[in-house]
């Protein structure tokens, strides 16, 4: 018996690193392709972008047809409410309204949570004001540009993206200075 289950752990373990070594290459294939589709859906009219980096940190900037500067892209992560949530943040030049979010990873509870992904929720981070800080109302329709209302049922996934938001927007303005 000892020797059966020693057998079947063997094979069970070289399958997974085979499967893994095999789709590895796949997966970061299709992330980076997912990167470069939401440079594009985050900076709408972006018909050209280019990578700096600086201080560890990935920022994309994106150009129109004449080479005019449309506005900054990058990514920011944190914890949601059951794992964590990435995602791909657009702003001005001048770093004051935001030009669209796309989610990128996301695992929260499916059918509440999980409207984070959808664009009612995203569209809704179009011209929004990010200074002083983004906020995050509850129950009634948002008054100030800086404001959004939260997802009825997914609080505190809503919640998540705003700070996630506030703190990844803060710490570009340091980097861009």
């Amino acid at each position: 018996m000892v020797l059966v289950l020693s057998v079947v752990g063997v094979v069970s373990g070289g399958a997974l690193v085979g499967i893994y070594r095999y789709a590895q290459p796949r997966i970061e294939v299709n992330r980076e392709r997912a990167l470069r589709v939401a440079i594009f859906e985050v900076l709408p009219g972006t018909e050209s972008h280019e990578t700096i980096v600086k201080e560890g940190k990935a920022i994309y900037k994106g150009f129109d047809s004449s080479g005019r500067l449309i506005g900054y892209a990058f990514t920011g992560n944190g914890p949601g409410y059951q794992g964590t949530i990435e995602v791909m943040i657009g702003v001005d030049p001048e770093l004051e309204k935001t030009t669209g979010i796309e989610v990128l990873e996301s695992v929260e509870t499916p059918g509440l949570g999980a409207k984070i992904t959808k664009k009612l929720f995203r569209d809704k981070f179009r011209g929004l004001v990010v200074r002083p800080l983004i906020e995050l109302i509850k129950g009634k329709p948002p008054e100030e540009p800086n404001q959004v209302q939260a997802i009825t049922g997914a609080t505190i996934s809503s919640q998540a993206v705003i700070d996630i938001l506030n703190k990844t927007i803060k710490e570009i303005r340091e980097i861009l200075k």
